[in-house]
């Protein structure tokens, strides 16, 4: 199996080799996740940039089943190439490939029948719910493309086919780029354009996967026949390995719509406000959580061979890149906060509040990778309990008691608070656990 070479590189060669590719999808997902935003923003109308946030946390649970499926089928994929059975490697791919259609079409047929209900959670008044409905509908009618994009990219990144998962990310974000303005601004179709922009992104980067494993001469053996998904054991194995990373999305999503549902009180401005400022910190949090979602294979390969000499150095290199980069973007965003908010929102008064805002939400900037690395660590070792642990710490059973108890007692600017005072305390809990695991398996 040719495709392990990557994995067995020099520490730094292999890092740079993993984190790389998974850095250039990052940025490719962050530009794909602004797309929407910015676009619309164009519009001049911030209550619609307001009912795009609002359809975020949806969105968020989406993307939160296709990363326990992506991740956890990365993470065992990986395994199972350190151990060199090919033959497990083929039904983890195929039962990436067959359960993202299944709950893609479960997760479309819910939120339709649901829809009047999930509005009124979501925090939508009046003014907001016609735009959300229009972005929801759309956006869950292509659950199915969205989940298998972003699966089957993650299983090609454990069989070490990195440059291959990160061309299908980077064809539906160039294609969601290209269409947004055709369908937002041209066709005139608003936030309802952005969602079908979304969705036939991830369509074009299906067919391109589909594409690649037939057309391919390379080493890719990644499965899509349904005769190797049956072992529903081994589904099993992908979905509690990738529920650390999926229950962090599934609490962000929830975090985000109880956040919202605070910030309507204070009005839709606050809402888009609350909405770039996230934006703006992403910059920060998603270069780190790439560097620590790229090298998770090299970590669960030296687990899977037991070289724990390398796992270690490897560990500490990247903390060492990580922390690095997080302070260099966390200065970079600070200072030029206004700029960046200014992409997305066109009323002066807003752009200063979002801004605001930011000041608060940036200053664990620097450190948040050392969560990611540690989350990561323990979802590559199969530690699985400690890793959900991990995941539901920062976005839930820390951040949503959070931004009751700070905005009830410091107003708006204790909302923006509750999320670096959750991310503190998540870094210091999630680095105990790692290490005492690390030292349990060594």
């Amino acid at each position: 199996m040719q495709n392990e070479a990557v994995f067995q590189k020099s520490a730094w060669k292999a890092i740079f080799s993993l984190s790389i590719p998974s850095l250039i999808s990052i940025v490719v997902m962050m530009l794909y996740n602004m797309a929407d935003m910015y676009f619309v923003g164009w519009l001049g109308d911030y209550t619609q940039v307001a009912a795009v946030s609002l359809a975020m946390p949806v969105y968020s649970i989406l993307m939160a089943v296709s990363t326990m499926i992506g991740n956890g089928g990365c993470t065992k994929i990986a395994q199972a190439l350190g151990q060199r059975d090919e033959q497990k490697v083929r039904c983890y791919s195929a039962l990436c490939v067959w359960s993202s259609i299944a709950f893609g079409i479960l997760f479309a047929v819910f939120c339709f029948l649901f829809c009047t209900p999930l509005l009124t959670f979501l925090g939508a008044n009046e003014e907001m719910s016609g735009y959300t409905r229009s972005y929801l509908l759309i956006l869950t009618a292509g659950a199915p493309a969205i989940l298998l994009n972003h699966s089957i990219g993650g299983a090609l990144r454990g069989e070490g086919e990195i440059k291959a998962g990160m061309l299908g990310g980077m064809l539906a974000t160039i294609a969601n780029i290209i269409l947004d303005p055709l369908f937002i601004i041209v066709f005139r179709l608003g936030v309802g354009g952005a969602a079908l922009a979304t969705v036939l992104g991830n369509v074009i980067a299906v067919i391109y996967y589909f594409l690649y494993k037939t057309k391919s001469r390379t080493n890719c053996i990644i499965e899509i026949r349904p005769a190797y998904a049956h072992d529903l054991k081994a589904l099993g194995s992908i979905l509690s390995l990738g529920l650390p990373n999926a229950i962090s999305s599934i609490l962000s999503g929830f975090a985000g719509t109880f956040s919202n549902r605070i910030l309507v009180g204070y009005g839709t401005a606050a809402v888009a406000a609350m909405a770039a400022a996230g934006k703006s910190i992403m910059v920060v949090t998603m270069v780190q959580m790439g560097i620590c979602m790229g090298i998770a294979p090299l970590l669960a390969y030296c687990y899977g061979a037991k070289d724990y000499g390398r796992l270690k150095e490897v560990l500490q290199k990247v903390l060492f890149l990580t922390v690095g980069l997080g302070t260099a973007l966390t200065i970079v965003i600070f200072f030029g906060r206004e700029w960046v908010i200014g992409l997305f929102i066109k009323d002066a008064s807003v752009i200063s509040l979002g801004a605001y805002l930011v000041t608060f939400q940036i200053i664990t900037g620097p450190f948040i990778g050392i969560y990611y690395l540690a989350t990561n660590f323990l979802q590559a070792t199969g530690n699985a309990p400690g890793a959900s642990v991990a995941s539901a710490l920062r976005q839930g059973l820390l951040l949503i008691p959070l931004l009751y108890l700070l905005s009830g007692l410091f107003g708006l600017e204790g909302l923006a608070m509750a999320h670096p005072a959750a991310d503190s305390i998540s870094v210091l809990i999630t680095s105990a656990l790692a290490i005492y695991y690390y030292r349990k398996i060594v």
